[in-house]
């Protein structure tokens, strides 16, 4: 859509920052968004929001001289609209053609892909480990990602590589060496940042079962197995051997107080179980889900906080604004965390979302079997991240 030349509004268009909206959206303040992209990439992936008040025109409803007075009535005309589209070029115009009309509007700069940049580092609080563990949120995707620094050392887990230099510029606000870049799984929604913090200097860590799958630069990293430990300062990372979402799935225990589950368990939902052998092994590796949650993470003290690498739209942030919750508190809310195991399979099978856009193209490049460039890596990630079941039929009463 953005890829058109759109004429230059007659009239001036003031245009708002992707962190300036998301600031107005977490105060609580009531938000009027005009997507103009096509319906189809509305329905796929939207800014949503308890105060956002969000309608779909389609940019080429205002193409004509004079817009149609049915598309007119659609857009609120007694409070602020905010235009956006892809990448800032449409709902330039768009916006121009609404205030031609005597709307009070604005545009999103730089439009959904501006929105795929933001990214914050929220400090959790109920961290009781060494040293000061940080969760990357980016809230266009739900990608959740866990820096934990002590002394002059820190680490990061799941990173993007759309972020790469955010990585690297946190350690040196900090004052601390980024030690290890390290991945719970192969990722089927995002580009992993390891290799490229690996390029860096930083030391790569791949669970030995993700390398199985077919990993290409396992001579780059450090291949870690089922209960190896890694340092950083006084901090203890140990490796938690958890596979069901995928084989490879490895969840990381930090200073025994919060387990970065990956795409295991999040403070919502489940893994889905289908993404590395299709719906014909989804079965089986459902069934390796209930083991690896059963044994090896519900029978970590109540206590210890469960920290996934995603968060939808029904997760309800702590109290520190972190997706975190203590393994207890996630046994009384997710019936599926209490079922006998047949009850479990049947359930996570029986509802699963689409699969996330661009899955076998992004595994394909997180395996290193496929070079992507930097711009295409960041379009294949664009939109939902679709890794876990269904919410609906997980999150309990």
């Amino acid at each position: 859509m953005d890829d058109m030349d759109f004429p230059t509004p007659d009239v001036e268009i003031e245009s708002v920052t992707p962190a300036e909206l998301k600031g107005r959206i977490d105060a609580g303040e009531d938000v009027v968004l005009l997507d103009a992209r096509m319906e189809s990439d509305y329905e796929e992936w939207s800014i949503d929001g308890e105060t956002v008040e969000s309608i779909n025109v389609p940019y080429f409803n205002f193409l004509d001289e004079d817009v149609d007075d049915e598309i007119l009535a659609r857009v609120p005309d007694d409070r602020e609209v905010t235009v956006l589209c892809a990448k800032g070029g449409a709902s330039e115009f768009v916006a121009g053609s609404l205030k031609a009309e005597g709307y009070d509007v604005n545009h999103l700069e730089d439009g959904m892909n501006g929105w795929a940049r933001i990214y914050e580092a929220v400090e959790v609080d109920r961290y009781d480990g060494a040293g000061t563990l940080l969760q990357y949120q980016r809230p266009s995707s739900g990608c959740l990602g866990y820096f934990v620094h002590d002394g002059d050392e820190a680490a990061v887990i799941d990173p993007l590589r759309a972020f790469t230099d955010r990585y690297l510029e946190d350690a040196d606000d900090l004052g601390v060496d980024l030690k290890y870049a390290i991945d719970t799984h192969i990722h089927a929604d995002h580009i992993s940042g390891v290799r490229n913090l690996v390029e860096e200097g930083v030391e790569g860590v791949v669970p030995a079962a993700a390398v199985d799958r077919g990993v290409t630069y396992a001579d780059d990293v450090t291949v870690t197995d089922d209960g190896d430990e890694f340092q950083v300062g006084d901090a203890t990372i140990q490796t938690v051997y958890t596979p069901g979402h995928t084989s490879g799935m490895t969840s990381y225990l930090i200073d025994d107080s919060l387990l970065a589950t990956g795409d295991g368990l999040f403070v919502e939902s489940v893994a889905r179980p289908d993404l590395e052998e299709g719906d014909e092994g989804a079965e089986d590796a459902a069934k390796q889900l209930y083991e690896s949650l059963q044994k090896r993470v519900l029978s970590l003290p109540d206590e210890t906080l469960v920290g996934g690498a995603h968060f939808s739209d029904a997760a309800v942030p702590a109290e520190d604004g972190t997706y975190t919750a203590p393994i207890g508190q996630l046994e009384e809310d997710m019936a599926a965390l209490t079922m006998d195991e047949d009850e479990f399979v049947e359930l996570i099978l029986s509802d699963m979302p689409p699969r996330p856009a661009n899955y076998e193209a992004i595994i394909a490049t997180n395996l290193g079997q496929q070079e992507t460039g930097d711009e295409e890596a960041f379009e294949l990630e664009l939109g939902p991240n679709n890794c876990a079941a269904s919410q609906e039929s997980l999150a309990g009463d």
